[in-house]
């Protein structure tokens, strides 16, 4: 999907350029335009590629921790009984 999208966006850039275009006789300035926007929309993928990632990290650690918030409290309350009694067995009271 990546790919695809990048791909439709550097010929957008191209067909945009190429309408804007006003004489066939500039083909360095119409190359240095389709550079340019090819530029400006790879950036743009990458980014919103980016923040998809980032939204899709952030949705599966907040699932995980939902449903790992009562075992990891279990966890947290068995690690403190265990340390009482290590507590307890080395200081004898």
């Amino acid at each position: 999907m990546k790919a695809s999208l990048l791909f439709l966006l550097a010929c957008t850039a191209v067909l945009a350029v190429g309408a804007r275009a006003g004489a066939p006789e500039e083909p360095k300035a119409l190359v240095q335009k389709v550079q340019e926007l090819a530029q400006k929309a790879t950036a743009m993928a990458k980014d919103a590629f980016s923040r998809v990632r980032e939204s899709e990290a952030a949705q599966q650690a907040r699932q995980w921790l939902s449903e790992n918030a009562e075992l990891a409290k279990q966890r947290l309350v068995w690690l403190k009984e265990q340390l009482a009694e290590l507590w307890k067995k080395k200081n004898p009271a």
